[in-house]
C-alpha cells in the first residue's frame, strides 16, 4: 500500500450515538511472578476455558484484546483491554483474572477511563467504540496537561488541537482511542494507538512531538506496547 492509499478513518456517522452513551474502558497490566531462580511463583492457575467463560458471563463486558508486552518492558508481561457500560463490570473482570492466576500474576498498572464527547470535534470518537476492528499492535499511555492548558481561551486551545490533529493526517491507518480519566486515577487522559505495523505508531508519536500542544503536556508515561495475541496462548503460558 502506498502512502497515498492508506485508509482514512471517519466516525462522524456514528459519533452522536457514541457520545450519547456512557462507556468505560480499562487497561490492566500484569507481570508473571517468578522466584529468585526463575521458578514459577504461586499456585497453578485455574482452567483457562473456565476463566474465559467466567469473563463471558460478566454482563456488558467486552474484550478488545489480550496483548503480550513482555520484553518491551522489564516489569510487565500481559495487558488486557476491556470496556463496558459500568465500572462494576470492569472491576469484576479484573478480580476474576487476578484470582484465577493463583498468585502467578502481579498487578503492575491499571487505569479506567470513560468516553466523553470531544470538546472541539464531536466527530472524534474512540475507534474501539466506533466498531473498528482491533489492529495487531497496541500502544497505551496516560497523559496530563499543564495547569495553564485549561485556562487558555477556547479559540487558542481549539487551534492547538487542530494543529495536533493535522500532524496525524498521514496516519489514517493508525487507530486512535482517547478517553477521559479525570478523578478515576492519577491521570487526565488515557490514549491507545492501534496499528498493524508497529513502526507506524513509532513514526506517528515522533510527528506529534513537533506540535505546539506538546508544550502543555507535563506527564505521559508509562508506555505499554506489544502485539495482540489469542487469550488462550497467553493464559496457557502463565498456567504451564
Amino acid at each position: 500500500m502506498n502512502e497515498g492509499e492508506r485508509p482514512q478513518v471517519d466516525h462522524r456517522h456514528v459519533a452522536e450515538q457514541i457520545n450519547a452513551a456512557t462507556n468505560f474502558t480499562m487497561y490492566a497490566v500484569f507481570a508473571e511472578r517468578r522466584g529468585a531462580e526463575g521458578e514459577r511463583a504461586g499456585s497453578p492457575p485455574g482452567d483457562v476455558a473456565e476463566l474465559l467463560a467466567a469473563l463471558e458471563r460478566i454482563e456488558g463486558l467486552q474484550t478488545r484484546g489480550w496483548y503480550d508486552i513482555s520484553g518491551f518492558r522489564a516489569d510487565a508481561d500481559l495487558l488486557v483491554w476491556w470496556f463496558a457500560p459500568t465500572t462494576d463490570a470492569l472491576q469484576r473482570a479484573y478480580r476474576t483474572l487476578w484470582e484465577w492466576g493463583g498468585g502467578r500474576l502481579a498487578p503492575v498498572w491499571s487505569n479506567i477511563g470513560v468516553h466523553r464527547a470531544a470538546e472541539f470535534n464531536r466527530g472524534h470518537v474512540p475507534a474501539f467504540l466506533a466498531g473498528d476492528a482491533p489492529k495487531e499492535f497496541l500502544c497505551v499511555y496516560p497523559f496530563v496537561r499543564g495547569r495553564d492548558w485549561y485556562l487558555l481561551p477556547d479559540a487558542e486551545r481549539g487551534k492547538l488541537l487542530r494543529e495536533h490533529g493535522m500532524a496525524a493526517r498521514d496516519y489514517g491507518d493508525v487507530l486512535a482511542n482517547t478517553v477521559a480519566s479525570f478523578a478515576l486515577g492519577d491521570y487526565e487522559w488515557l490514549l491507545a494507538f492501534e496499528a498493524d505495523d508497529l513502526v507506524r505508531i513509532v513514526d506517528l508519536m515522533r510527528e506529534l512531538r513537533a506540535t505546539e500542544a506538546r508544550r502543555h503536556v507535563i506527564e505521559e508515561t508509562p508506555f505499554f506496547t506489544g502485539p495482540r495475541r489469542p487469550a488462550e496462548e497467553l493464559l496457557l503460558r502463565i498456567a504451564r
